[in-house]
């Protein structure tokens, strides 16, 4: 049982205490945001904007370039999406779901492109080619950013790239050393597949 919890949870046994205690409480308030954005909730965002701002805090400690630039883009994103999600299209609706246009696919596939290559700049300005993990950080970082504008949007095709880039960082982070946020990200793969289908219903009984 205890070789069990050290290969979990070992890494942690160097960790300040008070960083351990706030990334539990960045991954709460994270679970809470997913949680919201499947119920269509607008509490999303403030939700989300908590958990990033400390992850951002942690992850530029711990060295984590990448993943702290993902968390600082949520940040902004969440602002942006907060105004998007609140405001009218008329004199009583807000924002409706909605699938992407033609135009909007394009625009992802730029998002894609460029976060690749500004990823690619930034890590190789401060020099951190020098493991494995960059390469997937650069792919993860560009899906994520495309996911979190069309979520911003109100679009369904998020959960699309939510849910790939969710698979992927489950053993990245824990690889990583970061078991809680690696757990984080193994449940928010169920529970994207559960708000695309959420979405995808409600979409169909606004038709």
């Amino acid at each position: 049982m205890s070789q069990l919890f050290n290969f979990f949870f070992g890494q942690y046994a160097s960790y300040n205490p008070i960083d351990i205690g706030l990334e539990i409480t960045a991954v709460i308030f994270g679970f809470l945001s997913v949680w919201y954005s499947k119920k269509n909730n607008i509490w999303v965002f403030p939700a989300g904007i908590i958990s990033t701002l400390i992850f951002v805090y942690l992850l530029l400690k711990w060295g984590l370039l990448g993943d702290m630039m993902i968390n600082a883009y949520y940040f902004i994103m969440s602002l942006y999406g907060w105004y998007i999600w609140t405001r009218k299209v008329d004199a009583t609706h807000v924002t409706p779901i909605s699938r992407t246009t033609p135009k909007e696919k394009k625009q992802s596939i730029f998002i894609f492109i460029a976060t690749l290559i500004f990823v690619f700049a930034v890590y190789t300005i401060f020099g951190k080619w020098s493991y494995w993990t960059a390469y997937v950080d650069t792919i993860t970082t560009a899906i994520f950013f495309v996911g979190m504008w069309l979520m911003a949007k109100r679009k369904i095709e998020n959960w699309v790239y939510w849910i790939i880039g969710d698979i992927i960082s489950v053993p990245l982070y824990f690889y990583k050393g970061l078991t809680f946020t690696s757990f984080q990200y193994l449940i928010f793969t169920f529970m994207a597949i559960a708000g695309y289908l959420a979405w995808k219903k409600s979409l169909s009984n606004a038709l």
